[in-house]
């Protein structure tokens, strides 16, 4: 397994004195989408996006999405399809199944206007539950043209997406050709019996990060990865990135840049700038991995900057 680099913050322009979390990064690399409680929002938790002129260039201060996306209620975890057409979220605002959120989608026509999101709308009852349902990932098989929703629901009697305590279950959904989903299933390769939540997944469908609280850990919340041999095999045993990523404290929430050399996610550790910040660590040995499976399954997914 690629080794990953120590974790370095994102530093101040990014991430501030409050909960900044819960990162998407878009196909080109150049806009960062990330859930902040800071000042200056329209409710608890909004969905804010920086911007980089290029990949060697910094981050610049986030801008808030605006009242379409944000409102007065908790929105929050964004992820985003390849093409950067859709962009799935959790939210609690009105027609929400429960105050703990459920899955919304946002469609624009520019993917690379990052405010120009339109009214988003509720998905369906296939996915979205009266118990809680948060954490949407998209993976989109360039193999078997198949789009898998990834997402986390709760299985415990009182749930709260903010206590690691509690039991979550990680589910997917195949997509119709219309854009709603098939009935969901848990992903029972990935689950612990006690937290396991948010995921990223490689553009190829081989490896897949999530959070989760399972015995191993170092911290109460830490980031584990599992691999498959193919999109159709069944995911293996999640193994700890280990003490070079992880730390006692909450480390979670990973998203994957398009090539798989970066992965972001959030900390409270020790030496940060608020409750919660953003971090990145990186690998360098994957291109000789993609360059394996293109041989043999056509490749990736193709990313802007490649």
């Amino acid at each position: 397994m690629p080794t990953w680099s120590t974790p370095v913050n994102l530093g101040p322009i990014v991430n501030s004195e409050y909960n900044d979390q819960h990162p998407a990064i878009s196909a080109d690399g150049l806009s960062l989408y990330i859930t902040s409680d800071r000042p200056g929002g329209f409710g608890d938790f909004d969905i804010y996006v920086s911007h980089r002129a290029s990949l060697n260039d910094d981050w610049d201060l986030p801008q808030n999405l605006g009242p379409i996306i944000n409102t007065p209620f908790n929105d929050s975890v964004p992820t985003l399809s390849a093409d950067g057409h859709r962009m799935y979220f959790c939210s609690s605002r009105p027609g929400s199944l429960t105050l703990n959120g459920s899955i919304w989608v946002s469609f624009r026509d520019d993917p690379d206007d990052d405010f120009a999101w339109q009214p988003p709308t509720i998905l369906g009852s296939e996915v979205n539950t009266g118990s809680g349902t948060c954490g949407p990932t998209l993976f989109e098989d360039q193999e078997t043209k198949t789009t898998i929703l990834y997402f986390t629901r709760c299985v415990g009697a009182h749930c709260s997406f903010g206590d690691p305590s509690q039991k979550f279950d990680i589910y997917a959904s195949v997509m119709n050709e219309d854009g709603t989903f098939q009935p969901s299933m848990p992903v029972a390769e990935l689950n612990s019996g006690f937290r396991d939540t948010r995921t990223a997944i490689r553009s190829d469908g081989l490896e897949l990060f999530l959070t989760s609280s399972r015995p191993g850990g170092f911290g109460a919340i830490d980031l584990w990865v599992s691999t498959r041999l193919s999109t159709v095999a069944r995911w293996g045993v999640p193994v700890n990135l280990g003490p070079t990523v992880n730390t006692r404290f909450n480390d979670g929430a990973p998203a994957l840049s398009c090539d798989a050399t970066t992965l972001y996610f959030y900390s409270n550790r020790p030496g940060g700038f608020g409750q919660n910040d953003l971090y990145k660590t990186t690998r360098t040995e994957l291109r000789n991995e993609q360059d394996k499976n293109k041989e043999h399954r056509g490749g990736p997914h193709v990313c802007k900057n490649e």
